[in-house]
């Protein structure tokens, strides 16, 4: 008898969940994962719901926004971000690179889920949290890669092959994801802490890494030579 509350309760939850994830117009692409009892479940989105053809969406809780909204645009900024990583992971020949992208684009669906919640209301599933030790592998990797490449002796131009330069990119839609992030804490829209510290470190690990991956192809810096 219990085994069967407990069942029509986790049913319950689950359409409640899924009337809730309907909403997000500007999620609809993700596959969305939450917990019943310590269990996780994952449910599919149509791709599309029509939802938003009036210019809003909804946030995980139920608010409406316009699509222009600052939150929306920070983690529409992250999913740009994931994209360009995921080019650069395909672009990229070295494995401990690849593994560390990917784990970074599993990151970057954590904090966009995050950005995705109103901070007002409390959402109804658990959402996956952002760690201390996130921002210790990237650091770890950055202190690695630092041992084997030459210390910076000038600035340094983006260029010099294309998997460089796609890393370079992706440097700098990171930096844009994390002033959308800090223009979010200014106005006092609620943003872990966290997620503005991992963003700032995430940006550091591409730029060193496109200089390592140069490195390892032998491709040349290019310095910059200010004309005086």
């Amino acid at each position: 008898m219990e085994l069967l509350k407990a069942i029509r309760k986790g049913l319950r939850s689950i359409t409640n969940i899924s009337k809730q994830i309907l909403q997000q117009d500007s999620l609809k692409l993700l596959p969305f994962t939450f917990v019943i009892n310590h269990e996780f479940f994952t449910m599919a989105m149509k791709i599309y719901t029509k939802t938003g053809d009036k210019g809003t969406t909804s946030l995980i809780g139920g608010t409406k926004v316009p699509k222009s909204h600052l939150r929306i645009e920070a983690y529409g900024t992250l999913d740009e971000l994931n994209s360009y990583i995921g080019l650069c992971k395909d672009l990229l020949t070295d494995e401990q690179g690849k593994k560390i992208l990917l784990e970074v684009q599993d990151r970057l669906f954590t904090i966009g889920s995050s950005l995705a919640c109103d901070p007002i209301k409390a959402p109804k599933m658990r959402i996956p949290d952002l760690k201390e030790t996130d921002i210790l592998l990237l650091e770890k990797e950055i202190d690695r890669m630092e041992e084997t490449i030459p210390s910076m002796k000038s600035f340094i131009l983006p260029g010099g092959h294309t998997t460089l330069s796609h890393l370079h990119i992706a440097r700098c839609v990171c930096r844009r994801a994390e002033r959308c992030c800090v223009r979010l804490e200014l106005e006092s829209l609620e943003v872990e802490v966290i997620i503005i510290k991992y963003m700032n470190r995430l940006s550091d690990y591409l730029f060193v890494l496109s200089r390592y991956c140069g490195h390892q192809m032998r491709v040349e810096e290019i310095p910059w030579k200010p004309r005086l």
